[in-house]
């Protein structure tokens, strides 16, 4: 089988412009990589006629940072670190799915109490993603009200992780073999207000904005996603739950304590947005756990301990708030870093699609389209 490899200069030559019998002629405009489309910096060139898109070409690694590559000079204690610096609002699974991975590979084992305090702080940040992501929405489509909301309740779950973590965004607080610092005194009845705080607030998140005839009818029949386009584009998470497939791995591969939680898998029909149920579903299971953390210790390994990986290839995987990460582990068996390491990123393949949902629509509904992917573009750029 032979590849052909277009590069973006052919793509954009003069001879690709095709002329009609009304000599009508494409024409392209780059959109980025400075636009308030893009969540990070990502440039798409736009082949336009007129007013019409017929085709989207996205231009990352604006923001490349070459971090599977520092992977191979790191422990992969070390690595964690560098995991919360590409999906900045999926910190904490991105540190998870890497512990995960080790942890299997090198036969570590956890304790009830680990997984289940890795299970809420997950949850919590999956709730102060989609917030972000809602608040965002808005602001992308004109209304910038939605957004300082959304920043005013993220804040509420980052006073909770601050007193534990010690940090409010790039947290590295799941380690291999357990959790950096153990919980803090107040973790249980600060994690209570916040359930307090947001139950009511989803509500008023609809009412205000989600719920809003305008933007309904601003979103509504744009950037449709059928089941099978999703599935071949490797998309995951809200973007495939949206479109109607049921895939969510918290139930189809359980880990943490999620076997011991009752939620349902929200899924949509043809591109729709699942994000406002879902995070009534993390909420339900942070309630389902918060009164029953098992006591014991918060790391099984010593902190200093070394930690070798078999030879061979090491594959595990999560479900981020933007849908499935995957951590693989090459290691030779001699040394304690890796020989390669590479991240299955959900934001990546989730760009793609709009390659295949935005030609033939406007200008202006790129922009919604962006918007409802909920892309985070240092996850690309690795």
């Amino acid at each position: 089988m032979s590849v052909q490899i277009t590069t973006l200069e052919e793509l954009t030559s003069p001879s690709r412009a095709a002329s009609s019998s009304l000599s009508i002629q494409e024409y392209f405009l780059n959109m980025g990589p400075q636009h308030p489309i893009a969540h990070g910096s990502l440039r798409l060139l736009l082949v336009l006629d007129g007013e019409i898109v017929r085709e989207v070409i996205p231009v990352p690694g604006f923001v490349h940072r070459g971090i599977e590559k520092m992977c191979e000079h790191l422990t992969c204690r070390q690595i964690v670190h560098l995991t919360d610096r590409m999906d900045y609002l999926s910190a904490l699974s991105n540190n998870w799915c890497l512990s995960r991975t080790v942890e299997r590979a090198a036969g570590i084992e956890t304790n009830e109490r680990i997984e289940t305090v890795r299970t809420i702080v997950a949850e919590l940040q999956r709730v102060q993603s989609h917030a972000l992501w809602w608040g965002v929405l808005g602001m992308d489509l004109g209304a910038l009200t939605p957004f300082l909301y959304a920043f005013r309740d993220r804040e509420i779950i980052s006073t909770a992780f601050e007193e534990t973590i010690g940090a409010r965004l790039t947290m590295n607080y799941i380690q291999p073999g357990g959790l950096m610092f153990d919980i803090h005194p107040g973790f249980v009845a600060r994690v209570k207000e916040v359930l307090a705080h947001m139950r009511p607030i989803l509500d008023e998140y609809d009412a205000l904005l989600s719920g809003n005839v305008i933007l309904q009818e601003r979103l509504r029949n744009v950037g449709v996603l059928p089941a099978e386009k999703a599935l071949a584009m490797g998309c995951t998470g809200p973007v495939l739950r949206g479109s109607g497939v049921a895939l969510d791995l918290r139930k189809a591969e359980p880990y943490g304590v999620y076997e011991k939680a009752a939620f349902d898998v929200v899924v949509g029909t043809v591109g729709d947005c699942v994000r406002m149920e879902e995070m009534r579903q993390s909420l339900g299971i942070v309630e389902q756990l918060i009164d029953s953390i098992p006591a014991g210790p918060h790391m099984t390994v010593k902190p200093a301990a070394k930690i070798k990986l078999p030879a061979g290839m090491h594959y595990g995987q999560i479900e981020t708030p933007r849908g499935i990460l995957g951590t693989l582990i090459v290691s030779d068996g001699k040394s304690d870093k890796p020989w390669r390491v590479h991240f299955r990123t959900p934001n990546y393949n989730n760009l793609w699609a709009v390659t295949a949902i935005a030609p033939g629509c406007k200008i202006a509904d790129i922009i919604a389209i962006q918007a409802s992917l909920d892309l985070v573009i240092p996850d690309i750029d690795r």
